[in-house]
This record gives structure tokens, sequence and C-alpha cells, in this order.
């Protein structure tokens, strides 16, 4: 059983066994809750598994980053790596999936920096990696929005002139940022339309007691209108393929989708999406000087 399974499984199972408190004043929806994203809900508990500091190489070879410490709204201190290129065609704001941390996407930003010749700032959720913190739904979404604003610092830029990436959770989480603020463009890998249609795929009795408003990208993307690149491995047992598609359908063009055969949940990437996210950046407006 994958990890996102396993999540469903006891996050439906006790969310149906803890319904009845939550009418006690323990809803994740409560007006507490939203003030204080530090405190987590069942469902951010049993959504988010984060992987912290020492685990992992905290210094790969080959890439070129600056250590970067910010705080959300909120006050949690939250880290993350920018990764400048020398003469870069685009600046990007990378969120990570639910897995792991900065430190494991080494690779991937070593090659984005120096094949791609991006520079990107990939950042650690409250609670992953080097930030501190407990996870939530609201919190990541926070502290994305902080990441986004540390951006703007780092690289001189404005939001309009950003890259949005993100991979599976991370997908959800960009997409919230590019509703809010429209960035140059939106690149997503592997992710979904809601966390009920997810729930939705795996235990369709118990998807009722998901949120409907828990990362509802389909809502989101809906107030989107620039380019999107998205992927998605069509033989993903993870995040079915069938929602790729329910959230590239509500999606507004120009849009491009590549349909990664063969791969699972964490094989997208591949020749092909590497062909097309150079094409993808190349019919992107160059940077401002």
């Amino acid at each position: 059983m994958n990890r996102w399974t396993r999540v469903l499984v006891i996050a439906t199972t006790v969310l149906f066994l803890g319904y009845h408190c939550w009418g006690q004043g323990f809803s994740p929806s409560s007006s507490s809750t939203r003030k204080n994203p530090k405190k987590p809900t069942v469902v951010d508990r049993l959504l988010f598994f984060p992987t912290k500091f020492p685990d992992g190489d905290w210094n790969p070879e080959g890439l070129r980053f600056e250590d970067v410490v910010f705080k959300s709204e909120d006050g949690t201190k939250l880290h993350g790596w920018y990764c400048p290129a020398e003469n870069p065609r685009g600046v990007v704001l990378m969120a990570h999936g639910n897995a792991g941390h900065v430190a494991s996407r080494a690779n991937w930003l070593r090659y984005l920096q120096t094949k791609m010749e991006l520079s990107v700032f990939l950042f650690d959720y409250r609670g992953y990696g080097q930030s501190e913190g407990t996870p939530t739904v609201e919190g990541v979404i926070q502290d994305a929005t902080a990441a986004r604003a540390k951006l703007r610092e780092l690289a001189s830029v404005k939001d309009s002139e950003m890259i949005l990436m993100g991979e599976s959770l991370g997908g959800a989480v960009v997409t919230q940022l590019a509703a809010d603020s429209a960035p140059k463009a939106l690149i997503l890998q592997s992710t979904f339309s809601s966390l009920r249609d997810v729930a939705a795929i795996h235990f369709s009795h118990l998807s009722v007691l998901v949120p409907k408003k828990k990362l509802d990208s389909v809502n989101a993307i809906a107030s989107y209108k620039g380019p999107l690149l998205q992927s998605h491995g069509d033989a993903d047992r993870t995040i079915p393929f069938s929602l790729g598609e329910k959230l590239f359908k509500a999606a507004n063009e120009p849009k491009t989708f590549v349909t990664l055969e063969g791969a699972d949940h964490n094989d997208w990437l591949t020749d092909k999406y590497l062909e097309e996210l150079n094409r993808f950046l190349d019919g992107l407006p160059a940077p401002k000087d």
C-alpha cells in the first residue's frame, strides 16, 4: 500500500469516527482553525508525512544554491534553497510533493539550473526539512505565499514574472497561488483536481467526509488565465490519470497536456516530458532586463 493510499485509509476512517466530535468545536473549517494554521486538524495530521533535517544530502555536488530563511505570515520560520542560474531564461517558484524536502530534489534542481537555465526557489513547507512548525493545509498555503514574496526579493521580479511549478501535492499548492496572483506560467506535474476527488477514487463511501474546499484545484484553476503545462502518467496508481484530466479540462487556454505513457506517480521525469518542458519554456516571453 503506497503512502497516499495509506493516508486516505486512515484519514477517512478517523474522519468517520470523529465526525460527531467536530460538531462540538473541532471542525477543520472552524474560524479558530482558519485564523491559526499552526493548529492541525485531523485531516492535516493524516495528510502530511514530513521528512525532516538532517535526513538527506544537504551539501549536494554540482548545485549552486543559497540557504534562505524566511517567515510565514503567522511567524513560522521556514527554509528553502535559492538556485540562481547564470543567465536565466526564467525564474521559478517550486512546491514539492508530500514526501521528502528540498535536499531530496537536488538532482532535479541541478538539471533545471544547468540544463534548463532556470533560477529556482524551492522551499520546505512547515514541518519539512529545516522549516519549523507542523503542516496544515492552511499553513502550507500561507508558507507558499511567503515563499513567493521572498522570491520577489531574491530575484527582483514581480509575481507576473514568476513561473510556478508544483508536483503532486505541490501542484495543488501553486494552483492556489496562481488563482491569487497570476504568474507568468503554471507548470503542474502529477497533481489532482481536489483532495475529495482523490478520496472518492479510493474510498467512495467515505469521501463525503473530506471538506469540498480542501485543496480544490478545479475551482482555483478557473481563475488562472495564463499559459499552463500539465503532465500526468497514465499508469499513476496514486493520483489517477482521470483526476489530472479533470483538472486540465477546467483550465483556461492556452494550455498543454502531456500524457506520460506507462508512467506511475513518481515516474514523471521522462525524456518526453523534458522535451515538452523545454518547448513550453521557449514559448514564454524572455525575462525583462
